[in-house]
């Protein structure tokens, strides 16, 4: 993470924390909320819960500043695997590798700058402004390493009306991906908070079920295919937090393989990794699905396995339970 400043200080009289912090530097509240979502602002040592959390006076903050980029995304002819586009939103499979907007550290070569080269080809739709200037049409993520399906508005009336689906967790989504281990049971549910980790402010953690901080999250898992100690899982959501498949996986023990972040690949699967050059978590958005915002049709769109997971499932397939 980049930071342009730092800026410690002291909370001047007991607020709410993105108040408290906009009255005691120059920073807009929307600004120290974003901050705060992104793991940048500190209380006390520790990564700041929540904007509408409550401070008292004499508490120390830290905040980490990102060094600026461009406000506005510019087009970038860069190939896109498109499932499905009309003249209210698009369906994209994403690359493993590919940011999906610009952000400190990726100013550019995007899923957002090549949706604005494609989407203005022929003075076609634009993106929906909804997301700013930075993030035009985008109502989801999928994190950089994770391959699959995502669903980008063209228009304002289709990104409000994706948002409410998403904000009612009515959207389907299923996830494939290749864990350390055999989960037992072999299918069950995650039922863990999520929040931001105490110790690393680019991590996400379980928290207690009565903390204050982070969000409720769900994850429905089942065992496809046993493999050398390791296993093909699907994993569908109920909700869509940051890292959620990750985080829960490597809660019960069966951290996805290749993930730097959360967990370590078994010992005995190292020259297998290696010898494939696998350096991302085996994580794929295999299917998603939801109502048309404009047309009110069911939809559902499916991507099969890229090259790099499928070789690697191919190759711990010699395990025979």
């Amino acid at each position: 993470m980049s930071d342009a400043e730092i800026i410690n200080g002291v909370i001047p009289a007991p607020a709410r924390l993105d108040k408290a912090l906009a009255d005691a530097t120059d920073l807009s509240r929307a600004r120290v909320q974003a901050l705060i979502a992104e793991g940048r602002v500190e209380i006390g040592g520790a990564p700041a819960a929540s904007p509408s959390a409550k401070v008292k006076a004499g508490a120390e903050f830290r905040i980490h500043v990102p060094a600026t980029i461009s406000a506005e995304a510019l087009p970038q002819d860069i190939p896109l695997n498109i499932a499905y586009e009309d003249e209210h939103l698009i369906v994209v499979n994403k690359p493993a590798g590919m940011v999906v907007h610009p952000a400190a550290g990726n100013p550019d070569g995007t899923l957002v700058n090549a949706l604005l080269h494609h989407c203005a080809r022929d003075g076609g739709t634009s993106l929906s402004g909804i997301g700013g200037v930075a993030r035009p049409g985008i109502v989801h993520r999928i994190d950089k390493d994770t391959s699959g399906l995502l669903v980008v508005a063209k228009s304002d009336a289709a990104h409000e009306g994706l948002a409410a689906q998403f904000a009612e967790h009515s959207v389907h989504r299923r996830y494939l991906a290749v864990c350390g281990g055999h989960p037992r049971p072999a299918q069950g549910i995650i039922d863990e908070r999520l929040g931001r980790s105490d110790s690393n402010r680019k991590k996400m953690a379980v928290l207690e079920k009565e903390s204050s901080r982070g969000k409720h999250a769900i994850t429905h898992y089942k065992l496809i295919t046993r493999l050398d100690q390791s296993a093909l899982i699907e994993c569908r959501l109920e909700t869509g937090r940051t890292h959620q498949v990750r985080v829960h996986c490597a809660s019960i023990g069966h951290a996805l393989l290749g993930d730097q972040l959360y967990g370590k690949t078994p010992k005995a699967l190292k020259p297998v990794i290696a010898r494939l050059g696998f350096a991302r978590q085996a994580l794929h958005a295999a299917e998603i699905g939801f109502l048309h915002p404009i047309r009110h049709e069911n939809l559902r769109f499916h991507a099969d396995l890229p090259d790099d997971m499928q070789e690697l499932i191919d190759q711990l397939a010699r395990f025979n339970p």
